[in-house]
Parts: C-alpha cells; sequence; structure tokens
C-alpha cells in the first residue's frame, strides 16, 4: 500500500467570459500515489501540468468546472498522457465556449466516487459559480478542491453568465459546510483555508 499525497503548483494565464479577458494565476492540484495520479483541471500550460505528474500515470483529468482557465488545456493534456476527462454536464455552455469541437469523455455526478491509490475523492455538485460547479472531498486526506466554489474570503464569484449567487450560498452551506470544520479548503485561485473559517466568515 502506498501512500496518497497532495502535489501543489501555480500556473499563469488569462481568463475570458462575457468579452473581458483578465490575467489570473490558477492553482494545479495532483492527487496521487507514487504510481498514479488525479489531475484536477486543466488551466493553462500541459507543459506546467506535466512537471507536477512526473512520471506518474494519469488516471483522469477531474475539471471542478468549464470556465476556460480551468479546461483550456484539457483536450491536448488528453492527447499527452491519454487519460479521460470527466466534466459535470450541465457545464456543457461553458465548455462549447472554449472547445467546440470535442468533448469530454464521462460525466461526473453528486456523489460519484472517483478511486485513486488507496483512497477516493466524492464528488459534490456544487452549482453557482458555474451550473456543473463541482468540488472533490477526501475525507481521508481532510481535504477538499473547490474549484471556484470557495475560496479563503468566501464563495466564487457570480457577476458572470451562468452564475448566481444563491444558489451558490445554498451549495456551500449545503454540501461544504456539512464537512468536518478542520477540513482544508484548496481552492482554484489563492490561498487554502478551512471549512470552520469560511463558515464563519459566511454566518
Amino acid at each position: 500500500m502506498t501512500d496518497v499525497r497532495v502535489d501543489h503548483a501555480v500556473t499563469s494565464g488569462t481568463f475570458s467570459l462575457d468579452g473581458e479577458t483578465h490575467q489570473v494565476d490558477n492553482n494545479l492540484w495532483v492527487v496521487g500515489d507514487d504510481q498514479e495520479c488525479l489531475v484536477i483541471d486543466a488551466p493553462h500550460s500541459v507543459e506546467d501540468i506535466l512537471a507536477v505528474v512526473g512520471d506518474r500515470r494519469v488516471k483522469a483529468i477531474v475539471c471542478t468546472h468549464a470556465h476556460d482557465d480551468h479546461v483550456r488545456v484539457a483536450p491536448a493534456l488528453r492527447e499527452a498522457v491519454r487519460a479521460p476527462i470527466l466534466l459535470h454536464p450541465d457545464d456543457r455552455p461553458l465548455w462549447e465556449l472554449t472547445h467546440t469541437d470535442e468533448l469530454w469523455d464521462a460525466d461526473l455526478s453528486d456523489g460519484q466516487v472517483i478511486e485513486i491509490g488507496d483512497t477516493t475523492l466524492t464528488v459534490l455538485h456544487t452549482p453557482g459559480h458555474a451550473p456543473g460547479a463541482v468540488c472533490l472531498w477526501s475525507a481521508d486526506l481532510g481535504c477538499v478542491f473547490t474549484g471556484d466554489t470557495l475560496f479563503q474570503g468566501g464563495p466564487g464569484a457570480t457577476g458572470r453568465s451562468f452564475s448566481d449567487r444563491p444558489t451558490i450560498e445554498t451549495s456551500i452551506k449545503a454540501k461544504l459546510f456539512a464537512l468536518p470544520g478542520d477540513t482544508v479548503v484548496h481552492t482554484g485561485h489563492g490561498d487554502d483555508t478551512t471549512i470552520a473559517a469560511e463558515e464563519a466568515a459566511l454566518a
């Protein structure tokens, strides 16, 4: 039995939606052991992602949502590592803004369990920032990967197309605040936080 770990890096590029483009730094998260791993999101650079993966086999590319700064290089990464792209189907309208001629490989669903090494990630459907936004919770590792649903300082942005503030707050309170308070929140951008810290801030 091997130890599952979380590896992290930051990659930079752009985010575009509703006719606006902004420079952004995205967190890269890779969960796995010495043999295999899951890549969470595929933002700006295949090379940056592969540097974190190393010589491990990528089991899947799991997308927290389909904004272009999270899926831009997903098809290119799929070709490089020969692994399927997983996305919640409610995010198809956003996916098609970036990738008009190719789709992901398998749908994510609420409560789905993804195995990696000797642990699992549970998919939590948390719409609001995007219709198909998901978070990935690891009880064993004591952490949750929230994409752009929850940050240090509160919920993700809801001022653009396909987003809704009441929906994201409902998702966070129902799905994320149900997790243990000491659960570490690994976000899509910026620093880590904890469920307890964000619950206190949103109360």
